[in-house]
């Protein structure tokens, strides 16, 4: 089976959690996910299925939304509200120097990832040190904040809600962590929602539970989404049923024989199409000028 299923997780589940429910549920062998949540977060995870997961690093829109509410005022070893406090400071800002912080968060940073994540140093993930009261020196990543909101302000619990548009491999916990930094009060995540992933957003998502109770026919009907939603803004090249035998087996086809949406290129991939059927995807080579194959969906 082959295709990507968009879950609403629930709290308390990590995404394994989730891939292993559906793995026996559908009785696929080939499943994974486009973006660990943490267990307390709840939101769109993209379960790919079958060959789909091979087709994920071509995905160019990697981009994620979160909901999130921050404590300020204290810290944890977690860098979220399940964590150990570390410490706890008095808190006295306002809606406006959130704003004002908020703004330096803005484009691109630098993020050092939290000992209490998946990240392997010398083969060990950091989580596994963490627990052993380890700490590690880990290097700064880049990553994108392309939108930070305040949702809501609460000065009477020293809590706020923002909406944070970011790139791939943002740390929403090191995020808040840092802002706490920022304000000089010290803060953590105390929930986190995450909105949309790679293109998919809550309307598309169906609550974990609901998909487990039902009927394989209906899930395959209902919640099965095509491989190539996640290939909706590439262009497109239309081969023949003929050309399609020769793709699927590796073969190129000369580009004055296949019709594309517009003038080919050398640097775009294109999604290859045959009678409406998406084969897989393609790329035209520099020096012989022909589609060659990226990925094919079997």
């Amino acid at each position: 089976m082959n295709g990507i299923i968009i879950v609403d997780k629930p709290k308390g589940f990590t995404s394994f959690d989730i891939v292993a429910k559906l793995r026996k549920k559908l009785s696929q062998r080939k499943i994974g996910h486009m973006g660990t949540l943490d267990p307390m977060a709840t939101g769109v995870l993209p379960i790919l299925l079958g060959d789909t997961a091979k087709f994920q690093i071509f995905a160019n829109n990697n981009n994620k939304s979160y909901k999130a509410k921050i404590k300020f005022g204290i810290t944890t070893d977690t860098l979220d509200i399940t964590g150990q406090v570390l410490s706890t400071h008095r808190v006295d800002i306002t809606k406006q120097d959130l704003k004002n912080v908020l703004y330096k968060f803005l484009g691109e940073i630098y993020q050092i990832p939290p000992m209490f994540s998946a990240i392997k140093k010398c083969g060990v993930k950091l989580y596994d040190l963490a627990r052993k009261g380890v700490s590690v020196d880990r290097e700064k990543r880049k990553i994108f904040i392309k939108d930070i909101k305040i949702i809501n302000f609460d000065s009477e619990n020293d809590e706020a809600e923002i909406l944070v548009d970011c790139s791939k491999g943002t740390y929403i916990r090191t995020l808040c962590d840092d802002i706490g930094r920022a304000l000089g009060c010290g803060a953590t995540l105390s929930e986190l929602r995450r909105t949309s992933s790679n293109g998919f957003d809550e309307i598309d998502s169906t609550a974990l539970m609901e998909i487990i109770d039902m009927s394989l026919e209906d899930i395959l009907k209902k919640y099965v989404l095509p491989t190539e939603r996640l290939f909706e803004t590439f262009p497109t090249a239309y081969i023949t049923p003929n050309q399609s035998i020769r793709f699927r087996n590796g073969g190129a086809l000369m580009t004055e024989r296949v019709k594309f949406d517009d003038i080919p290129q050398n640097d775009v991939i294109y999604k290859v199409s045959c009678n409406g059927e998406f084969i897989g995807l393609g790329k035209i080579d520099e020096m012989s000028h022909e589609l060659k194959v990226l990925k094919c969906l079997k």
